[in-house]
């Protein structure tokens, strides 16, 4: 009886693609990619399944917007420099009786 060697399977054609079986294989691999080369998606059966990402990158994500991340993303809008006339528009109120 011959015993025979398995060749490890190839990365799919991207290479930010990993199959499961090639993932749970080189675990230690798959995030240093992760760290260095940005997010790695894990695939099961050929569909994207999950995404590794960096801690912070992470992090970030998850941080809940605030007012002050809106006002700097305004402000460092290409756009920031555009002047525009506010308009105030003036309606009647009704009463509502409750």
């Amino acid at each position: 009886m011959t015993s025979a060697t398995r060749q490890p399977t190839k990365l799919s054609q991207r290479a930010n693609r990993w199959r499961l079986q090639d993932a749970k294989a080189r675990l230690s691999e798959l995030i240093r990619q992760a760290q260095r080369h940005g997010p790695q998606r894990v695939t099961v059966h050929g569909r994207d399944a999950v995404v590794i990402v960096r801690a912070d990158e992470f992090d970030r994500l998850r941080r809940p917007v605030s007012g002050r991340d809106i006002v700097n993303a305004l402000a460092s809008s290409p756009l920031a420099d555009v002047n525009f006339d506010r308009l105030t528009v003036r309606s009647p109120v009704r009463d509502v009786s409750l």
